[in-house]
C-alpha cells in the first residue's frame, strides 16, 4: 500500500506529456540484466539502462491513468505504425475467429464518424481492418433483404471516361450498401370500396376490392406464429405492442391464426419425425413446462384419491443429424424424454445401425431397451460436477476440471476432421489424459484418501460409474462429448416458458411443439423461417399430398411446379 501510494505521488508531481527515448532491448539482454541487479554487479550503461526504462514505465502507467489512452494508441505513439504481430493459432491451426490483428480495434479507440476520411482508408492509403462485433456484417448477411439496383444515370459500359476523357469505362462488381427500415409487425391495408345507388330502382353498386379474399394473409398467420414460438412473446404481448401502432389484433384471435399455421405445417413435421428416426446421433433432453389443464388433472385426482400414472408436465427437445441435416424436435406433455425417444425410434429402419443417443445421465432420459441404441452421456455434466465443489476442494476439482478442459480442447481442434480422423485424434492426444485421470480417480478411492460419501467422493463416483458412457467419443467415431446441441435448442421453449410462464391446453402445448419444431430446423438448415411458414400456408394442398417435396432444405424446388399446378376442386 505505501509503495502504491509514492508512486501515485510521482505521477502528479512529475507528469511526462513525451513518450521518453526508446529502448532497444532483447529477451536475452534483459534477463542477463536482471541477473546483473540481482547479483549487485550492474556497469554505469546498465545503470543508464535501468533509468530509462523506469522512465518508459513511469510514461505508460500516468499515460494510461491519466489520459485513458488505449494501448493500441499507446503503441503507435511509441513505435509508429508498423506491423503487428498476428494472433496466435488455436489447436487447429487457424487464428482465433474473430480475433483482432490491427491496433486499430483496441480497447477504446475512437470509431470514426461515416463519412469521415479516417472511415474510408487508412495511412498511406491502406484500407482498415475492419473491427469485429459492434454489428458490422457483409451484404451476403442479409438475404432477406429487398434488392434494389441502382444505376448511373449518366454514364455506361464502354463510355469515355468523363475524368480523364481517354480511357473508357469497364464495369466491376456492384458497390453494396444496407439501409435497414422498421415496420409493426402486422400491418393493415383500409380498402374504401365506392358505393352507387340508382335513382329510380334503389340498387346498389360497390367497387369490388382488389384480388384476396381473406382478413388475415398468410404473412401475417407467419408473423404471429415466429413472434409466439421463436422470439416467446405471450399473445397478450403482441396484442398490446399491435394496438400501440393502430392494427389492433386480439390475443384469442391470433391463437386462432398460429392454430391455422400449424394444420398446414402438420404433414410436414410427421416427415421430419420420420427422417429424424433414421439419425446417426440424436441427441435429448427435458425441461419442465406448466400446462393448466394437465394442472387440473392433478388436483381432480388429489380431491378423488386418484392415482396417476405421472404428475409432471414436460418438454423434450431431440435433436438429430441425419447426413447433413440437423432436425430438432420437440414434445410438451407427461411423456419423459426416454418416453419420446421410443415412440421416435419405433419409427426406425430395422435394417439401420444403432443410433448413437447423447443425453445426461437423469433416469428419465434413459429407456428399457438401451441395448437397440449407443448410449452416450454428457461429459460437460461430469465437468459441472467438480465446477460446483471448487470453492470446497480446490485442489482435487482443479485438477479433475484441468484435464477435461484439455479435452474440450481436444474436440475444438477437430473440427474440420472426418469422424475416423477425429476419433483417431481424441485417441492420441486425451486418451491417456482420461486414462490417467481415471486410474487418479480409482486410486484415491483404495487409499481411502476420499471419503465415498462426501460430495467430492459422489462426484468421483459419478464419473467412474459412467466412465464408459462418458468417454464413447474414444471408442466410437462420431460420438459427442456433451449434449449442448439439445440444450442449446431447448432455450426456445425455456424463452417462451419465462415470457408466458404456461400453455392453457395440451392441444396448445403441441401447436407450439409443432411449430417451434419446424421454426428451430428452419434455423439449422439456414432457411428464412418466415418465407417457409408463408410457402405452407400458400400450397397447402401441394403439402398435403406429398409433404417430402416440402421439407425446409427443398421447398423452393417445389414452389414454381405448385404455381404451375391448377388448384383442386
Amino acid at each position: 500500500m505505501r509503495s502504491s501510494l509514492i508512486l501515485d505521488g510521482f505521477l502528479t508531481a512529475t507528469p511526462m506529456k513525451a513518450p521518453p527515448d526508446e529502448v532497444k532491448l532483447s529477451r536475452e539482454e534483459g534477463q542477463a540484466l536482471i541477473e546483473r541487479l540481482q547479483a549487485n554487479t550492474l556497469t554505469g550503461e546498465d545503470r543508464g539502462l535501468l533509468v530509462k526504462l523506469i522512465q518508459l514505465y513511469f510514461w505508460f502507467t500516468f499515460a494510461l491513468r491519466e489520459t485513458q489512452i488505449s494501448l493500441g494508441r499507446l503503441k503507435r505513439a511509441l513505435f509508429g505504425e508498423g506491423q503487428r504481430p498476428s494472433p496466435p493459432p488455436t489447436a487447429g491451426g487457424e487464428a482465433r475467429a474473430g480475433a483482432d490483428t490491427s491496433a486499430t480495434a483496441a480497447a477504446g479507440d475512437a470509431t470514426p464518424a461515416a463519412g469521415s476520411a479516417a472511415s474510408v482508408e487508412g495511412p498511406a492509403g491502406v484500407p482498415p481492418a475492419r473491427r469485429p462485433g459492434h454489428g458490422r456484417r457483409d451484404a451476403e448477411a442479409y438475404p432477406g433483404a429487398e434488392r434494389v439496383v441502382c444505376r448511373h444515370e449518366t454514364l455506361a459500359a464502354g463510355q469515355r471516361c468523363p475524368a480523364c476523357d481517354r480511357g473508357t469505362l469497364y464495369p466491376l462488381p456492384a458497390g453494396v450498401e444496407i439501409r435497414i427500415d422498421g415496420n409493426a409487425l402486422l400491418s393493415a391495408v383500409r380498402y374504401e370500396l365506392e358505393k352507387l345507388r340508382c335513382s329510380a330502382c334503389g340498387e346498389v353498386f360497390t367497387a369490388p376490392a382488389p384480388a384476396g379474399a381473406e382478413k388475415y394473409s398468410a404473412r401475417a398467420k407467419a408473423v404471429i406464429a415466429l413472434g409466439r414460438y421463436s422470439l416467446g412473446w405471450p399473445f397478450y404481448r403482441l396484442e398490446q405492442y399491435q394496438a400501440l401502432v393502430g392494427v389492433p389484433v386480439a390475443d384469442a384471435t391470433q391463437w386462432e391464426l398460429a392454430e391455422q399455421v400449424a394444420d398446414c405445417a402438420y404433414p410436414v413435421f410427421a416427415q421430419l419425425e420420420k427422417l429424424a428416426a433414421q439419425g446417426e446421433v440424436i441427441f435429448q433432453d427435458d425441461t419442465h413446462v406448466r400446462i393448466l389443464a394437465l394442472r387440473a388433472e392433478n388436483r381432480r385426482a388429489d380431491a378423488t384419491g386418484e392415482t396417476l400414472e405421472r404428475r409432471g408436465m414436460y418438454t423434450t427437445g431431440l435433436v438429430a443429424q441425419v447426413g447433413e441435416r440437423v432436425i430438432c424436435l420437440y414434445y410438451s406433455g407427461r411423456a419423459h424424454a426416454g418416453d419420446n425417444l421410443s415412440a421416435l425410434l419405433a419409427r426406425r429402419e430395422a435394417d439401420r445401425a444403432k443410433p448413437i443417443v447423447m443425453s445426461d445421465a437423469l433416469a428419465a432420459n434413459q429407456r428399457d431397451d438401451d441395448d437397440t441404441l449407443i448410449r452416450c452421456h454428457c461429459l460437460a455434466h461430469g465437468r459441472r460436477q467438480f465446477t460446483d465443489l471448487e470453492a470446497v476442494f480446490p485442489v482435487e476439482s482443479h485438477h479433475v476440471i484441468t484435464v477435461l478442459t484439455q479435452v474440450f480442447e481436444h474436440e475444438a481442434a477437430t473440427h474440420a476432421l472426418s469422424a475416423a480422423e477425429r476419433l483417431a485424434y481424441h485417441q492420441a492426444h486425451s486418451g491417456p489424459l482420461l486414462a490417467a485421470l481415471h486410474d487418479g480417480l480409482e486410486q484415491q478411492f483404495q487409499d481411502r484418501t476420499v471419503e465415498p460419501n462426501s460430495s467430492l467422493g459422489q462426484a468421483f463416483a459419478y464419473l467412474l460409474k459412467r466412465w464408459e458412457t462418458l468417454t464413447q467419443f474414444l471408442r466410437i467415431p462420431g460420438a459427442p462429448l456433451d449434449s449442448n446441441t439439445v440444450e442449446r435448442a431447448l432455450k426456445l421453449f425455456i424463452r417462451q416458458r419465462r415470457n408466458s410462464l404456461f400453455y392453457a391446453t395440451a392441444h396448445g402445448a403441441g401447436v407450439a411443439s409443432l411449430l417451434t419444431s419446424l421454426i428451430a430446423t428452419c434455423g439449422q438448415a439456414g432457411v428464412n423461417a418466415l418465407d417457409y411458414l408463408v410457402a405452407l400456408q400458400t400450397h397447402r394442398h401441394a403439402v398435403f399430398r406429398q409433404p417430402a417435396a416440402w421439407l425446409p432444405w427443398n421447398y423452393r424446388e417445389n414452389l414454381a411446379p405448385a404455381l404451375a399446378a391448377p388448384a383442386p376442386a
